[in-house]
């Protein structure tokens, strides 16, 4: 081997050092490209129509528990399935869901001529446009709505902003969105159910006349304590369905309310197996009928009455925390942050360039 043979070294190593030498001879032309490519970038933001962003800030109407909760220990098995009708997601996440909806972006684009300030034809592209222009976000503390809009006019970006906010009023006052608005429409049915019942039930009573064995029967008592205890039965099947609609029959769930429901309805065996007079047996049985209907109306009445309270304190209310003001300058392009672009894209293409030129 010659002694003026060059020395291997690591094909890395001969890379990484030449290109660097190469880039530091020629940094003027490096650094005199990446400013030029820095102050094309600026002039271009300038050119960019700026684009504005107003913001509004909502509090969408909270889930109310205390009444529910206090009545709760009074219901015994109807407690279980009203607690179970109350499994709802984030308020905040099905007011962004319905701020996102086509109605309301229809609405909005109705509202202010978006076809053909998009310039679009079609109705969908429209929507994909305005759904690009705005954003909705939820605080995970605070449970704050957030609405953005994006707009070339600073002035439709703060109304459109402030649209949203009514449109979300308008749709929700026409959905059974809330925990109690549900419970309210729910007992509302079943008010209406056991109100034709016990009416049956008390021309049935009426019909069955009074003797005196009846009288000395005296059953209140015992009809009470029937009729509570078949109100409960109801209610314990009810929850049993409802949990066998999302749980399999072997799951903890299901098997604990079946225990509970089997324990009930043991206990309604032994009452209805009670020995009546047969003199009496057709007054009792009614009587126990009238009783039972009247527990269950009073029970469906008293819930109802908690979820009109619970309803009326949300009252579809969205409290405006801040409205949307006329932005006063552009959020978008970001002028450094394009120059600073543009200085680091003219840098390394630069660079690549002069060591390309180095090889050939």
């Amino acid at each position: 081997m010659s002694i003026d043979s060059p020395i291997s070294l690591p094909r890395e190593e001969v890379s990484t050092a030449s290109m660097l030498s190469v880039i530091l001879r020629r940094w003027p032309i490096v650094v005199g490209a990446s400013l030029v490519a820095g102050g094309f970038a600026l002039g271009g933001a300038f050119l960019v129509p700026p684009t504005y962003t107003a913001k509004t800030v909502i509090l969408p109407p909270q889930q109310q528990q205390s009444s529910l909760s206090s009545a709760l220990g009074s219901l015994g098995a109807l407690a279980g399935f009203a607690g179970g009708m109350a499994g709802i997601k984030s308020p905040a996440e099905q007011y962004i869901a319905l701020l996102s909806s086509e109605t309301v972006s229809d609405r909005i684009i109705e509202q202010y001529g978006l076809a053909e300030v998009y310039d679009e034809q079609y109705r969908s592209d429209v929507r994909k446009k305005l759904l690009k222009s705005v954003a909705f976000t939820a605080g995970k503390k605070d449970s704050l709505i957030t609405i953005e809009v994006d707009d070339k006019d600073p002035a439709r970006a703060a109304k459109m902003a402030n649209s949203y906010v009514d449109q979300l009023r308008l749709i929700s006052n026409s959905l059974a969105l809330s925990e109690a608005q549900q419970r309210r429409k729910f007992f509302e049915d079943k008010l209406e159910e056991t109100k034709a019942a016990l009416t049956r039930a008390q021309i049935g009573l009426q019909g069955s006349g009074f003797n005196p064995g009846a009288i000395k029967a005296e059953p209140k008592a015992a009809a009470e304590t029937y009729s509570k205890l078949r109100a409960e039965a109801v209610a314990a099947e009810t929850r049993l369905q409802s949990l066998r609609a999302t749980f399999a029959d072997n799951s903890p769930e299901v098997r604990s309310q079946a225990t509970v429901l089997a324990s009930i309805q043991a206990e309604l065996s032994k009452l209805e197996s009670a020995q009546v007079p047969r003199s009496d047996s057709d007054y009792v049985g009614k009587y126990r009928e009238f009783k039972y209907q009247e527990t269950l109306f009073d029970l469906f009445a008293k819930q109802y009455e908690l979820a009109r309270v619970d309803e009326g304190r949300e009252g579809g209310l969205i409290q405006v925390v801040d409205p949307a003001q006329i932005p006063d300058k552009p959020a978008k392009p970001k002028k450094v942050a394009v120059a600073l672009f543009g200085l680091i894209a003219g840098m390394v293409l630069s660079s690549i360039f002069v060591v390309r030129r180095s090889r050939t």
